[in-house]
This record gives C-alpha cells, sequence and structure tokens, in this order.
C-alpha cells in the first residue's frame, strides 16, 4: 500500500513539474493529502475521537492496520458498484441499444449508487474530468488525484488505487482509476462520427448538453470512483 502511495505521489509530482502553471490551490490541496495521509496532528471532534480511540484499544489496532482495512473495503465497495451499474448497463442495452442505456443511465445511475453507498453508510462518487453528468464535477482534492491520474496513464506508470485521510482523520478518501477498457464504452463515449450512432448522438445531445466525456479512445483515463469511508465505520466492522 506504501509502495501504491509513492507511485501516486511520484506521479503527480512529475506532472507538477511538467504542468508549472498549475493552479495554487492545487499545490496547497496536495500539501494537504500528504500531511494527512502521513499522519499530521488533525483536529477532530472529541466524541468521534474518544469512541474510535476505545474501539481501537479494545480490539488492540493499529492505525496502520485500520488503514489497510480501509483500502481492502474501499476496493470491495467499488467493485460491487461498478458490477451494479455494469450489470444495469448491459440489460439495457439488451433491450434497447445504445440509445435507451444513455437514456437509462441519466436516470437510473445515481440511485444505484446511492443504494451502495447506503448499505455500507459511506458516500460513493464517479469524479472525472471530463464529465458527462454536472454531479461527477470533480471538487478540489478530487481534482488534484484524477491529474496525477492522468500523468500516470500518460507515461505508463500504473494508476494504482490510493487511500488518503481527509476532514482531521475522521473519513478516509479512497480512489480509483475508471478506465476506457474496450470498444463497447466507445458507443457512448467515443467520437461523433466514427463511434456513436446518430440517434445515440441525439440522446446525448438533450440528455447532457454540456457532454464532455466523448472522443475517448481505449485505453483513455475515464474518471475515477471517489468513495469516502467514516474511520469509525472501518473499525467498527474490524
Amino acid at each position: 500500500m506504501e509502495n501504491a502511495f509513492l507511485i501516486f505521489l511520484n506521479g503527480f509530482c512529475q506532472l507538477f513539474l511538467r504542468k508549472k502553471e498549475m493552479k495554487k490551490f492545487g499545490i496547497i490541496i496536495l500539501f494537504l493529502l500528504i500531511f494527512s495521509a502521513c499522519g499530521g496532528n488533525e483536529r477532530v471532534s472529541r466524541e468521534v475521537f474518544d469512541e474510535v480511540n476505545r474501539s481501537m484499544e479494545a480490539k488492540k489496532l493499529s492505525e496502520a492496520q485500520i488503514l489497510q482495512a480501509a483500502m481492502e473495503w474501499g476496493e470491495e465497495i467499488s467493485t460491487e458498484a461498478q458490477q451494479q451499474l455494469i450489470g444495469a448497463l448491459q440489460a439495457a442495452i439488451g433491450e434497447k441499444g445504445f440509445a435507451g442505456a444513455v437514456d437509462f443511465c441519466h436516470v437510473n445511475a445515481l440511485p444505484i449508487l446511492k443504494e451502495v453507498d447506503e448499505k455500507h453508510g459511506v458516500k460513493i462518487k464517479r469524479a472525472s474530468l471530463n464529465y458527462r453528468n454536472p454531479l461527477d464535477k470533480p471538487d478540489d482534492t478530487e481534482e488534484v488525484i484524477l491529474d496525477a491520474y492522468q500523468y500516470n496513464v500518460e507515461e505508463g506508470i500504473p494508476a494504482d488505487p490510493n487511500i488518503q485521510k481527509i476532514e482531521g482523520g475522521e473519513v478516509y478518501l479512497y480512489t480509483k482509476a475508471i478506465m476506457i477498457p474496450n470498444a463497447l464504452c466507445l458507443n457512448c463515449h467515443g467520437a461523433k462520427d466514427s463511434d456513436i450512432a446518430p440517434d445515440t448522438w441525439k440522446v446525448l445531445e438533450e440528455k447532457y448538453p454540456n457532454d464532455q466525456a466523448i472522443n475517448h479512445k481505449i485505453g483513455d483515463l475515464r474518471g475515477m470512483w471517489s468513495i469516502r469511508i467514516p474511520k469509525r465505520a472501518v473499525v467498527n466492522r474490524m
């Protein structure tokens, strides 16, 4: 896990050197992420701090063990969410074609994710720099991580899952890159003339007038899973 974070951090540092014009807020956020991941002095509510500490002491858990458990749980949750979405999408494609699948996703994608995050008591989001749904627009923290993933993909560096401490250490942010794995995805995320059929394009224009999730190729970074996991929930399930 430490190697994965170092690879991730290296990718961002290389990105910073290559893109000197990066906004100052991105740099500030990066340092906050680094200090959080390294277990800096966070300000946490006394109630949550005491509860977690009591659980840790009773179960004799170390911070490293909790972080590893959060990493593994994040992987489980992201896999479950992805399987739920892919299963529903494939069914919609089979029944209604790609144009109908776009309409299906417009209505059902977010509710499907909401069911998964309510089941586990976490917050799930698919964040992307090239988002289709405005609700998938990354926040400042997510944008920094997406930039690092994008650099890693461009340079052939593994875009491994990553986990950070946020919100004063009370929450873990698990992220995992979402790639364009095959030509099937290009029917909705490829180029207008060569990949996306006219009827599908028409629905995309109607449902997503400011769509940015097009002109992708196989192997591109589509976005990432962004899952906020309460530390208290991690400790309770260990």
